[in-house]
């Protein structure tokens, strides 16, 4: 079947999640920013996974240095808010370890890309390959700008991070090495199409779990009598993880003992395995 087609339904049917912005829409876009640094740091040669980057960024003081995979989530964690391009670049940049002015000289072209007329997937595949443009230092600077054109084009309220979630999958590796797919490639808009198809469908698989999970945390909201449960289910529906710490004016240890008491419920998950500096999320 067509890649453009796959794609183009995969796209399709995930535009209605967004456009609805249901309630723990925040907490998907966060967990596929999650999945797109972790795909970024196999790029990069960095041996960080989910786990580890997600321990990185939930476990530091306010004022602490994530690190350099964990200033790589931080770009995807902004892009999964932000509504434009132009706002992003230069932070996103330092944070893929280029300078802060990589990209820069492109922005006109590439907000031109996000303005015009031309398909959303042949926009975002267009200025991925821009971006890169013969310097593979630059290629994770490009997929992340491709989400973002692709969002702008499709006129949707915040952008969803998924190209470079999916570019690593076996399936899109070509010719007899199995090199994967790179921008600027000749058969980069294809690549990316097929890209984009399978990250819009495991979106929303993603989506219909957290629906399911959501539910069922909104659904024992009633039961919980703790002051401040309500701030801390709406800060559980709007990201990936969070710890005990400094939600709803509660106190570490109350927060500590409603958490376990979701978990008990089934409405929350501990997601770090760990009996200390625990991690909860859908």
């Amino acid at each position: 079947m067509d890649a453009a087609f796959l794609a183009g339904a995969g796209l399709a049917a995930l535009d209605s999640i967004v456009r609805a912005n249901p309630p723990w829409a925040g907490a998907w876009r966060q967990r596929l920013a999650l999945a797109a640094a972790a795909a970024s740091a196999r790029m990069a040669g960095r041996r960080e996974d989910e786990a580890s980057l997600r321990d990185a960024w939930c476990l530091r003081r306010p004022d602490q240095d994530p690190g350099p995979a964990g200033r790589m989530l931080g770009a995807w964690r902004r892009l999964a808010r932000s509504r434009g391009v132009s706002e992003l670049i230069g932070e996103a940049a330092a944070a893929f370890g280029l300078p802060a002015a990589e990209g820069v000289l492109e922005m006109v072209t590439i907000q031109g890309l996000a303005k015009s007329d031309r398909p959303a997937l042949v926009a975002a595949a267009a200025a991925a390959a821009l971006v890169m443009a013969g310097r593979p230092e630059r290629e994770i600077l490009g997929l992340f700008i491709a989400d973002a054109v692709l969002a702008q084009r499709l006129r949707w309220p915040v952008a969803v991070p998924l190209l470079a979630g999916q570019i690593l999958h076996p399936a899109l590796k070509s010719g007899g090495n199995g090199r994967r797919p790179r921008p600027g490639d000749s058969d980069w808009l294809r690549s990316s199409n097929l890209a984009f198809a399978r990250a819009a469908a495991q979106a929303c698989d993603l989506a219909s779990e957290l629906a399911r999970r959501a539910e069922k945390l909104q659904a024992v909201a009633p039961k919980l009598r703790a002051k401040g449960a309500g701030a801390v289910i709406g800060a559980i529906l709007n990201d990936d993880a969070l710890t005990a710490s400094r939600i709803g004016g509660m106190s570490d240890r109350a927060l500590r003992r409603l958490f376990d008491r979701l978990v008990t419920l089934g409405a929350v998950r501990e997601l770090s395995g760990r009996e200390t500096f625990r991690l909860y999320g859908l």
